[in-house]
């Protein structure tokens, strides 16, 4: 049977990363992968990370299963943390959220639960999104097209062309939406936009997934949930998928959720069980430990307060790098605008360059960009900034 396997190519974002590690040059530079880098270019273990560890060790009386759906006080301090200490629809029990490994897992266990129990639909990603996105819908058997996102004449959001499609998608097809900092545009909807696509999709009977990997990092913890609370309340069913991995920092605890809104208790309890027999046939139940660590801190005060200032920090640290860079690449008195970039949002920016100044980038001075020109902001330091504006210049 093997013999007669095609191999697979490589994953363009992962791929670049195995390059990297080959790559002998002592200055090379990884702007690819989306981990975040300090200053030092170490990703680093937070402190309140390290203090929950500390207590789930003295404290842990036992290695069993977790129920299928995950850590019950974890799923529910995840819905407060999504959709606010207030939130209406947690109190009318409008929302149920199982634990899934890392936020990948989330869209896939939402996949299935589509094909498994609606049959095959069609979703609808951003152009461009996610390498990821399309895949996994179309592993689980789904019908994937797209919708006008990115304006690369103005690099800015296509927000008509993106209203207008939207209007024309059919009744019972699903659009996926980015909750906050768009990997990989760092463009985002602003209040008044997620209000009207909200209410397109009520009206149109759309059924949202908004994808959210990155609260916290944009414009604060609060802030970044604005859109997905305003569709809360303007949708009768949403589907979020959501991930850790980046503001606790738990990239190797694989930590998500999938919460699952209805227009009542009956629908969402019914939603929840299918959704658990997809998890029990896929991995069982998941993992303990990134779910003990999230909710140690999130029923901490002290421990909560020392995660929230050192992810402001981390998304201070990359606002900084972001400006900075834009500042020095205006000092070089080029012919090419990089201003664009400081209305991006997150750990990624769309840079604007040229997949043949990608490759020369990669090749001359070994510094290695995602093939649509995007860089992960947070792997540019102080140390490495100028090697990165000079690497630039002479490509364009």
């Amino acid at each position: 049977m093997l013999e007669k396997l095609q191999k697979a190519p490589i994953d363009p974002i992962l791929g670049l990363t195995e390059l990297f590690q080959r790559d002998p040059n002592q200055q090379k530079i990884n702007l690819s992968v989306g981990v975040y880098k300090d200053n030092l270019n170490n990703t680093p273990i937070f402190n309140a990370v390290k203090k929950a560890e500390r207590i789930i060790l003295e404290k842990e009386k036992t290695k069993t299963y977790l129920p299928i759906s995950g850590l019950p006080e974890f799923c529910e301090k995840t819905q407060r943390l999504v959709l606010g200490e207030n939130c209406k629809i947690c109190e009318e029990e409008r929302v149920g959220t199982v634990q899934t490994v890392g936020g990948t897992s989330a869209l896939r266990i939402f996949a299935d639960f589509l094909r498994n129990n609606f049959g095959h639909k069609r979703i609808w990603i951003p152009d461009p999104t996610w390498e990821n996105h399309a895949k996994i819908f179309q592993m689980a058997g789904h019908e994937v097209t797209t919708y006008p996102y990115y304006d690369s004449l103005t690099q800015s959001l296509n927000w008509y062309s993106l209203k207008l499609t939207a209007e024309k998608i059919p009744s019972g097809d699903v659009m996926l939406l980015h909750g906050c900092c768009h990997n990989p545009t760092g463009l985002d909807l602003d209040k008044s936009q997620w209000e009207e696509i909200s209410n397109i999709l009520n009206r149109k009977g759309i059924l949202p997934l908004v994808d959210f990997a990155y609260q916290g990092l944009g414009d604060g913890l609060e802030e970044d949930a604005i859109g997905i609370r305003i569709m809360a309340n303007n949708v009768p069913e949403l589907f979020i998928c959501y991930s850790f991995s980046k503001n606790f920092g738990l990239y190797n605890e694989r930590c998500g959720a999938l919460l699952t809104i209805g227009e009542n208790k009956e629908f969402v309890q019914k939603a929840l069980s299918q959704i658990k027999v997809v998890i029990r046939t896929n991995y069982s139940n998941p993992p303990s430990h990134g779910a003990q660590i999230i909710n140690t801190i999130l029923s901490d005060e002290v421990l909560k307060i020392e995660w929230l200032e050192e992810l402001n920090r981390m998304c201070q640290r990359i606002k900084d790098m972001r400006c900075l860079l834009v500042e020095k690449l205006k000092e070089k008195d080029l012919n090419k605008d990089f201003t664009h970039i400081l209305k991006q949002k997150g750990m990624f920016s769309y840079t604007g360059l040229s997949k043949e100044q990608v490759k020369r980038l990669r090749e001359e001075f070994s510094i290695y960009i995602v093939e649509s020109g995007r860089i992960n902001v947070a792997g540019i330091t102080t140390q490495n900034i100028d090697r990165l504006v000079d690497a630039i210049i002479k490509v364009i």
